[in-house]
């Protein structure tokens, strides 16, 4: 019986996971149990629980982790400034017109919001309360309808910037270093959460390409259930579209130019990304849109010629070009930071900064918690014996790396039908990824498939997060059922989507290696 403690463990944490207690204290209440359990019957050294206090320092001064909760900040201000909204009426009034057209503004409209936002609850419900009535007056079906909301929603989980991808990276850069002190390299490499942004670029995009294509061609063969505008839609015009569009590219631009050029650090990024994003918000609630374009300009004049033409205003040798250079900065500085405050002003005014920091302060609390009780589960597990359990199942697997690969991707899918991104990340992924790696797969190829593969959790029933956030946002002609029978065509396409990038690795290591 106490050989099998381990595996014990895991089935009570899923078994605690799924009693609907709170996930952080049900990992911590698992862990602390078995701990005491396996000290008992003498299979743990306890002394090893003393690694906890250096876990939970190393993740509050975790460099990468600090990208989370301004990255949730800049997306929680676009969401509750109502951004989306503007952006689904312009590409509906698109291609309403088309048989499909509907459909396919949903999911642009998701893949930008998913570039811009990152937050897959924020997307889906506000889909779902604009994007579905409309699909539904327009004679969509229903089940078809949920499906794409779904879907396009949960594009915030592998277009980056996201937190599944923060996570990941660092999750995999750990696993990585692992598999080289395994190997008897001591002079390691790490990974950064740059490379695993443009490793997840081109996938990402294949993905759009993919819903994009069966919203097509089902329009194709079943046009009944997606027929084109009954009413004549007001076709926005270049400027209107503009209006609507450019401002998310503009700042998706800024934030993953900065990480995939090497300009600035995931934080720092995310940094101007939530200055971008309140800077949106400020013109949405009604401040003189030419205000905000001003301080836009010159808050990216500055960092374009501050970066081209530094000054240190310290130095003793500065001449009179130098104290000129510097004063014009400062003046753009001003200039910028006059129509940010406006902009906060006006969010302050209207409580939408008061919604976004709540709904930062939750998000971020519940993705950390879970962090730090999974590592003190690891610790436990990998106390009881289950790291080698594990590497030794994955080593002994007949077909050798694929095989190995392919059963942690059955896995870690299963795993999706009853857990968070979050917890399979942290609990599991770190089990498995050093020895897969050491087996021989590239990391950041690896990452993205189960990035893929950790997408698709949202997604699957009786628990996926996009089908519960709908669930809570749909009109009541839908009904589960229709939102269950919707999304199983897409996990198809996810799955699709996983088997195109294992069949081409390019597609993921291409763009890390051009850049990096």
């Amino acid at each position: 019986m106490t050989e099998f403690l381990d595996l014990i463990m895991f089935a009570a944490l899923m078994a605690a996971v799924l009693s609907g207690f709170p996930v952080s204290f049900s990992i911590a209440g698992v862990a602390i149990g078995f701990a005491y359990l396996g000290w008992t019957l003498g299979v743990m050294d306890i002394s090893l629980l003393g690694a906890l206090g250096q876990r939970a320092f190393g993740l509050i001064g975790n460099q990468v982790f600090i990208a989370i909760p301004v990255f949730v900040l800049m997306g929680a201000i676009l969401e509750k400034s109502r951004i989306a909204e503007e952006l689904l009426d312009t590409m509906g009034r698109s291609f309403g017109q088309l048989r499909g057209g509907l459909g396919i503004s949903v999911v642009l409209v998701g893949a930008l919001m998913a570039a811009s936002t990152g937050i897959v609850g924020a997307t889906v419900v506000a889909m779902g309360m604009i994007a579905l009535p409309t699909m539904l007056r327009a004679g969509y079906d229903p089940a078809l309808s949920a499906g794409i909301v779904c879907t396009a929603g949960t594009l915030g989980q592998i277009i980056p910037p996201s937190t599944l991808l923060i996570i990941l990276a660092d999750v995999m850069s750990n696993a990585y270093q692992q598999a080289q002190y395994t190997q008897g390299k001591f002079s390691v490499e790490a990974l950064s959460v740059g490379q695993f942004f443009a490793a997840a670029m081109l996938p990402g995009l294949l993905l759009v390409v993919l819903y994009l294509l069966y919203i097509l061609i089902r329009g194709v063969l079943r046009p009944q259930d997606m027929p084109a505008a009954a009413i004549k839609l007001a076709r926005p015009d270049v400027r209107e579209v503009m209006a609507a569009i450019a401002p998310p590219v503009l700042l998706i631009v800024a934030v993953l130019g900065a990480i995939l050029g090497g300009i600035a650090t995931p934080t720092e990024a995310a940094s101007v990304g939530a200055i971008g994003a309140l800077l949106m918000a400020g013109r949405k609630i009604g401040i003189n849109p030419r205000l905000i374009l001003v301080g836009t300009a010159a808050l990216v004049i500055l960092g374009i010629l501050a970066g081209i033409f530094p000054v240190r205003l310290q130095r003793s040798d500065n001449g009179t070009l130098e104290w000129m250079i510097g004063a014009f900065y400062a003046l753009l500085a001003l200039v910028g930071i006059g129509a940010v405050i406006l902009a906060l002003r006006a969010s302050i005014r209207t409580r939408t900064i008061h919604d976004a920091l709540n709904s930062t302060l939750t998000m971020t609390t519940m993705i950390f918690a879970t962090i730090l009780a999974a590592g003190f589960f690891s610790l436990v597990f990998i106390g009881l014996g289950g790291e080698e359990r594990v590497a030794h199942l994955l080593e002994n697997l007949p077909g050798g790396a694929n095989s190995a690969l392919l059963f942690v991707m059955i896995f870690v899918f299963v795993l999706g039908f009853f857990l968070d991104f979050v917890e399979i990340s942290v609990i599991v992924l770190p089990l498995v990824a050093p020895s897969l790696i050491v087996m021989g797969h590239d990391p950041i190829w690896l990452g993205v498939l189960l990035a893929i593969n950790l997408q698709t959790s949202f997604l699957t029933p009786p628990f996926g997060f996009s089908l519960f956030y709908l669930r809570a946002a749909a009109p009541k002609e839908i009904t589960t059922g229709h939102i269950y029978r919707g999304v199983v065509p897409f996990i198809g396409l996810q799955a699709i989507g996983i088997l195109l990038v294992w069949a081409v690795p390019s597609l993921a290591t291409w763009l890390p290696e051009v850049l990096f």
